[in-house]
């Protein structure tokens, strides 16, 4: 065994006594001969090295003590223990993968590293890990070259001179706690983030609380800031500092907010009003003159609840701005150190396993038995406002979800907290989130933490890989419900076509126009063309835009097109299709004007959008346009095609059909209410069947083509049908208030050509 070796175990065996080392990773075993007098120090030791060939040969030393592992610093998980040793590798390597190596160590949950390093200790500002900036060089580079740069280590075990040119240094062993490594490297070399699509948002404020002193704050801010995540802050510019002595702006944004500006600027619309609840007597005294209430912060502070409940608006706000480009966003209180230990975060990195369980929209409840009130908000108008009596209340210190989950959260948060303000309620930020998740528990999932609320047994759960939804059978929410996820549902474009591949072409000219209408769905052309020379020429135009091109062999007729295509997506994997004509084309983005019946023409982002309004309300199909070439969706069609008995029934005043015709005063379409999504609006009601262009679900799919067929439908009998299913409640159809779908054709076949089925 060499001097130095001799030095190093020597020096080993000490710390295992002063830091209480229990147990070692060993990077860079080697054949083992370095460890062998020593290993049996430890409770349990891991040798790792890169040769595979030496982790086999050792593996016959292997007992309930000792194991080995293939482990490559630079790019393998190094395995967790108390003291981490990394003796002898930066030298071997390039200056990119000892960045790597280091970035792996930071964030490897170990709690201590014993690398070997070159020190002068009468130089505090000479520790240094040395690299080689030449991958190919063999030999380790000199003390001129291009080094990181350590702090001072902990402990520093003094080893042989390097060199007799180099008085004064020293190779040894130098002790870092890698807690204290993250935050002094951080500049230099961030963290790699293992939760790459996941943006942590919180912000801090001195507001002058009460019973806890400010530095009670700043504290567990420092170790919240320690959290290897993307993070979205919002703090005064007299508190920036704390975040850039322990952050780098590689994975780290900061909004500068005063307290002004949440006043002036998110909370603006709220603020008159909540101060004139925060001081009216008759809200204060909810828990009687000697009540919590009065005592409050609440009560007792003028920006607690401005701040509170304007998270939901920086969270928004973070999501739009999106700096990482992430997928998920979850607020977490500045603070939330003070109830669950930092470690969880840091080194067990529990916020690693959140993301499957924000799919839509996490809330973190409680159970809570009130009388009178909740937080402030009287108990009895929460029951009413919640549609039924509130047994739980969902936690504030975190919650999240899918960006696009956000946006709707953040419309429908805005809107309770408008309303209950204005009738006079008022809580926290809580008592809205607890109302949003009553309303839709399919959207505002829940995770049930004890009667003491805290968030730690959520974090815990995590960790234990244990969370599960209350009232769930399915913990992970993995269905088509709530929202559109344009990576985990598959869209259908079908289009039908006949005999005049210059009409094809021309429905395609309209969709370039607007690219996502080619690039995101599966695109399928059902050609019902009857002259083989005609067929060959829709071969180039498909090759060039990708579709399948699928050739009927015969002219089914436009219904039994629209059947064909409907059975093909019901044996496909979509989630969704569109049906279109070839004659049906979209309006130009470009087309500002309006149609007859007073709306837009031209809708952006329509694609994306009437899927989210799909996925949001569940509808079984939706019509892509209010107006259409011969009648509107304010006239109810359907009352020419349904059976005399069913017409008598439904409109027992005006039964009687025309004797030729269209009647002027046929009944109008029943609505039943206006939704908007994004700036567009659709309406739901009794909205009639049309081979016009739709989107459909698979389910609403099902229901109007599978369920019942017939062997040669027409148009009619659909939509005779679809009424019928529409009113007794087994369909829900609606239709957008806008006109987007331009009725185009420029070929023209003769009359008998024209089949309907």
């Amino acid at each position: 065994m060499s001097a130095m070796t001799e030095h190093q175990n020597a020096a080993i065996r000490q710390l295992v006594t002063d830091h209480n080392i229990k147990s070692v990773v060993d990077i860079q075993c080697g054949d083992f001969s370095a460890m062998w007098d020593i290993v049996f120090s430890f409770d349990h030791y891991i040798g790792c090295d890169v040769d595979a060939e030496l982790i086999e040969h050792n593996k016959r030393y292997s007992n309930d003590i000792i194991s080995f592992q293939t482990t490559n610093a630079v790019t393998d998980e190094i395995p967790t223990a108390d003291l981490l040793i990394v003796r002898d590798l930066f030298e071997h390597l390039s200056h990119a993968n000892a960045t790597l190596a280091i970035q792996n160590i930071l964030k490897s949950g170990c709690t201590y590293l014993l690398a070997s390093t070159q020190y002068n200790p009468f130089d505090p500002e000479y520790p240094k890990l040395h690299v080689n900036v030449d991958s190919d060089s063999p030999h380790p580079v000199c003390l001129g070259s291009d080094p990181f740069k350590f702090p001072v280590p902990e402990v520093y075990l003094e080893g042989p001179a390097v060199s007799a040119h180099d008085v004064g240094v020293r190779k040894g062993l130098g002790l870092w706690k890698i807690e204290n490594l993250k935050t002094s490297l951080a500049a230099v070399i961030p963290i790699t983030n293992v939760t790459e699509n996941l943006t942590v948002v919180t912000g801090l404020w001195n507001i002058n609380r009460t019973g806890r002193d400010f530095s009670h704050y700043i504290e567990h801010f420092k170790k919240f800031l320690e959290m290897p995540v993307n993070m979205f802050i919002y703090v005064p510019r007299d508190l920036e500092y704390l975040v850039w002595e322990r952050r780098n702006k590689s994975n780290t944004c900061v909004r500068l907010l005063e307290l002004d500006d949440i006043k002036s600027n998110y909370y603006k619309p709220f603020w008159d009003k909540t101060q004139e609840i925060r001081t009216n007597p008759e809200w204060l005294n909810q828990t009687g003159e000697g009540g919590w209430l009065r005592s409050s912060p609440q009560a007792t502070i003028e920006w607690y609840n401005p701040i509170v409940q304007s998270k939901m608006f920086m969270l928004h706000d973070a999501k739009v701005m999106n700096p990482f480009d992430t997928d998920y966003f979850i607020w977490l209180d500045a603070a939330i150190t003070h109830t669950v230990y930092d470690r969880y975060f840091t080194e067990h990195r529990c916020l690693d396993k959140i993301i499957p369980f924000l799919k839509t929209f996490l809330f973190l409840s409680y159970p809570y038995e009130a009388n009178t009130e909740i937080h402030g908000f009287e108990f009895e108008a929460m029951n009413t406002i919640a549609r039924q009596k509130v047994e739980y209340v969902c936690r504030g210190g975190l919650f999240g979800g899918h960006k696009d989950y956000i946006s709707m959260a953040n419309g429908t948060y805005y809107s309770l907290l408008n309303q209950t303000l204005a009738a006079g309620y008022m809580g926290t930020e809580e008592s809205i989130f607890s109302i949003m998740a009553y309303h839709e528990p399919h959207i505002y999932k829940r995770y049930a933490l004890d009667g003491n609320g805290l968030i730690v047994k959520f974090v815990q759960a995590l960790l234990d890989d244990a969370v599960e939804f209350a009232g769930e059978d399915n913990p992970i929410y993995n269905g088509p419900k709530g929202i559109y996820l344009p990576e985990a549902h598959k869209t259908s474009l079908y289009v039908l076509s006949f005999n005049f591949p210059e009409q094809f072409q021309t429905l395609i000219d309209s969709f370039e126009l607007i690219p996502e209408w080619l690039d995101r769905p599966r695109k399928i052309l059902i050609n019902n063309s009857t002259d083989p020379e005609v067929i060959a020429q829709y071969d180039p135009i498909c090759q060039k835009y990708g579709f399948e091109h699928i050739v009927t062999g015969e002219n089914l007729g436009i219904n039994r097109g629209r059947m064909y295509a409907a059975r093909h997506f019901h044996e496909s994997d979509s989630d969704y299709y569109f049906f279109f004509e070839d004659d049906m084309c979209l309006h130009s983005p470009m087309n500002f004007s309006h149609c007859r019946n007073g709306f837009r023409r031209a809708v952006p982002l329509l694609y994306d959008t009437v899927h989210h309004i799909m996925a949001q309300e569940q509808f079984d199909f939706l019509k892509l346009s209010f107006t259409e070439v011969y009648m509107d969706n304010n006239i109810q069609v359907s009352w020419y095609n349904v059976p005399q008995a069913i017409r008598t029934e439904r409109w027992p005043e005006y039964d009687k059909l025309p004797v030729s015709g269209l009647d002027p005063f046929a009944p109008r379409t029943h609505f039943d209410r206006i939704g908007t999504y994004n700036g567009l609006s659709y309406i739901t009601g009794e909205i009639y069947y049309a081979n016009w262009p739709m989107i459909v679900s698979r389910e609403g799919n099902k229901k109007m083509f599978m369920t019942t067929e017939w062997p040669r439908p027409y148009e009619q009998t659909w939509m005779s049908y679809v009424f019928q299913e529409t009113i007794a409640g087994n369909i829900k159809p609606a239709v957008l208030l806008a006109a987007p779908i331009n009725h185009n054709r420029i070929c023209h076949y003769n009359g008998e050509d024209r089949r309907e089925n």
